[in-house]
C-alpha cells in the first residue's frame, strides 16, 4: 500500500502514545454505536448485547440465522457458519 507519509508501528502504542489511545477509544466508540444501528436492522443477533464480538451468544445467532450481509465472511466462525443469510 503506498503511504503518503512516514508510518511507524508501535507495539502496544494505545499503552505508551496519548494520540494512539485516545484513536482507540475513539474507534471503540464509533463501533459501539454502528453495532447499535445495526441491532435496529438486524435484531437477531443481538448486537446490542455483544458489539459484534464472538461471543458464545454471536456465535449462536450465528448458527441459527447464518451471517447477516454485515458480516465480515473471512472471519473462521463466520465462515464455518455457513449458512446463507435469512435462510
Amino acid at each position: 500500500m503506498d503511504l503518503c507519509g512516514r508510518a511507524e508501528t508501535v507495539v502496544r502504542g494505545d499503552q505508551h502514545i496519548a494520540a494512539i489511545s485516545a484513536a482507540s477509544i475513539l474507534a471503540k466508540q464509533a463501533r459501539d454505536a454502528l453495532m447499535l444501528q445495526l441491532d435496529a436492522v438486524y435484531p437477531g443477533y443481538q448486537l446490542h448485547l455483544h458489539k459484534g464480538y464472538p461471543t458464545s451468544l454471536h456465535r449462536q445467532a450465528l448458527a441459527r440465522l447464518g451471517p447477516c450481509p454485515q458480516h465480515r465472511l473471512s472471519f473462521a466462525p463466520v465462515r464455518e457458519a455457513n449458512i446463507p443469510f435469512g435462510r
